[in-house]
């Protein structure tokens, strides 16, 4: 077998255990959110005032049609309200109600503590060197053209 064999298992294995270990600690807190929608929540959040959905769209690696239907669906649950900048009409402004900045409070220790867990017996240079390779993955397909036979 060669080394990189089955490393998309691994990979996605790795993605379904953390998704649903947060589905799981989200449940058990009666936290109604989905995963989609918890990434879009925190960025909103930390890009304060400046939160626009194009930007989040792009800082999250989401095509606008998936994340204007996180954002809607946010909406409708009271956590975040939507409208245009001052200074360009085009683009939408995200901001946070007071339900969402509540919910933030709530769930951002579980996030911290979920975070801690999960790097429980893995040192700083071992989890430098698993972003350097999960970085250097990503570069790799990025620039794949296509099959060339060899």
């Amino acid at each position: 077998m060669d080394r990189t064999e089955g490393f998309g298992v691994y990979i996605d294995r790795t993605l379904k255990k953390v998704q649903s270990t947060f589905l799981q600690v989200f449940a058990e807190n009666d936290i109604d959110l989905t995963i989609e929608q918890w990434v879009i929540l925190q960025r909103v959040h930390l890009e304060g005032t400046d939160a626009s959905q194009a930007d989040i769209a792009k800082s999250n690696f989401r095509n606008r049609a998936t994340t204007s239907r996180v954002i809607s669906g946010l909406c409708k649950k009271g956590l975040l309200k939507k409208s245009r900048f001052r200074d360009d009409q085009k683009r939408y402004k995200l901001v946070m109600t007071v339900e969402g900045q509540q919910l933030m409070e709530k769930v951002l220790p579980l996030i911290q503590d979920l975070r801690r867990v999960s790097t429980i017996n893995i040192s700083e240079e071992a989890f430098e060197t698993f972003y350097q390779v999960l970085d250097q993955l990503y570069d790799n397909f990025d620039k794949y053209d296509g099959y060339k036979k060899t």
